[in-house]
């Protein structure tokens, strides 16, 4: 049985700093230093919101050795290493277990898709391989697969195989996977919008993109939940709701990009076929930050 949790709360799906040169370490530093102040749970590095699709393989790995450094072993570190290539995806994991992370967080294969079968062959072959806990990553509306609870169930026993990021959307989804997998799994919320939801069924936390931008006040909803003050919780999840939507009113990870240049923590810059954020929406994203608090 398992028990574990590789993390309690929220996890910041990270960006990676970009600029026309290429990765900007001393603001990914900066990054890694204000999120750990700022009292974030864990990370993730080099997922969808990092970018990770676009990186070079020598970035990806630099990137993650460099997070890693920056983190100093302060919080837990979870490593993106999915791909719809299973072989590169073994090799990342290989790599990330080796220099020292906590976790890997792994997507399920985009473009190529996969049967339901063919899930459970890939997600146990990259955990055969990892001597650290693997997050299955649910996404299908960036993947055009999705996991079903029978497959959790499938994947449930290995031993490596310890949390799920649900991201499908549908609560009735991960009502009937938390039936089947108990506390064999772990699951995080993978929807911003869904987090107090996601905790009411047994969640344990959040890997979210709206804590790049308020990572304080994203940990204090979940710490509310957990405190048993759900309606406080409630409160919070409806207070950055119009944030949140903003936050992906384009594709991830557009938006946050455009939040966190606003706040100097980056540039706006990303990499094809990624754009920076249109006007009017970008617009709508500063004055939802604005009536939060942010300062842009």
């Amino acid at each position: 049985m398992k028990t574990e949790h590789i993390f309690k709360g929220v996890a910041t799906a990270l960006i990676t700093p970009l600029n026309e040169k290429g990765v900007d370490y001393p603001k990914l530093k900066e990054l890694v230093e204000w999120q750990i102040g700022q009292g974030i749970n864990a990370l993730v590095i080099c997922g969808t919101t990092g970018e990770g699709s676009t990186l070079s393989d020598e970035e990806h790995r630099e990137v993650l050795r460099f997070s890693l450094e920056a983190a100093a072993g302060r919080i837990p570190m979870i490593a993106g290493t999915g791909s719809n290539d299973t072989a590169y995806a073994i090799e990342l994991t290989e790599y990330a277990c080796q220099i020292g992370y906590d976790a890997m967080l792994v997507v399920t294969p985009y473009y190529n898709k996969a049967t339901q079968n063919g899930l459970v062959k890939m997600f146990t072959a990259i955990a055969d391989a990892s001597t650290k806990s693997i997050i299955l990553y649910n996404v299908p509306s960036r993947t055009g697969v999705s996991i079903e609870p029978a497959t959790y169930a499938k994947l449930m026993d290995h031993p490596q195989i310890c949390a799920i990021k649900e991201a499908n959307g549908n609560i009735s989804k991960i009502v009937e996977t938390a039936a089947l997998v108990g506390d064999k799994l772990n699951i995080y919320s993978g929807n911003d919008d869904q987090i107090v939801p996601i905790l009411a069924c047994g969640g344990m936390g959040v890997i979210s993109v709206l804590s790049n931008v308020v990572p304080r006040e994203t940990v204090e909803l979940c710490e509310k939940f957990f405190a048993g003050d759900v309606a406080g919780a409630m409160e919070l999840q409806k207070k950055y709701l119009a944030l949140t939507n903003a936050l992906f009113s384009e594709v991830n990870p557009i938006p946050v990009k455009a939040a966190m240049a606003a706040m100097g923590f980056c540039e706006d810059y990303l990499r094809l076929p990624l754009t920076p954020m249109e006007d009017a929406h970008k617009a709508v994203l500063l004055q939802c930050m604005r009536d939060v608090g942010v300062e842009v």
